[in-house]
């Protein structure tokens, strides 16, 4: 039995790429956050959650214009659900007098 520790051949093919090499990280580099968007069954307020995805390949001083995007549809979709049309107005039966 021998007490010397065999020589490693170099990195491994797997170990040497890019996703590997410290020199190509970049931390500050956009990266998506991952985060599950569920559907809500509502298709433009869909839209709107996945238009959130568009940041994701953003630099952060680009997450706002997103952001703000997607808030005012959202809020506008919101706003749209207060605005039920009400009854139908009866049509006039004023004749209008000369």
């Amino acid at each position: 039995m021998s007490d010397t520790v065999p020589q490693s051949e170099g990195p491994r093919e797997a170990e040497a790429g890019p996703e590997h090499d410290p020199a190509a990280y970049d931390p500050a580099a956009p990266a998506p956050l991952d985060v599950p968007r569920v559907p809500t069954g509502d298709a433009e307020v869909d839209a709107r959650l996945e238009r959130l995805a568009d940041a994701d390949h953003l630099a952060t001083d680009g997450h706002v214009e997103v952001y703000e995007d997607v808030h005012r549809g959202l809020r506008d979709a919101l706003t749209a659900l207060d605005a039920r049309p009400g009854p139908p107005v009866p049509p006039s039966t004023h004749q209008g007098r000369s």
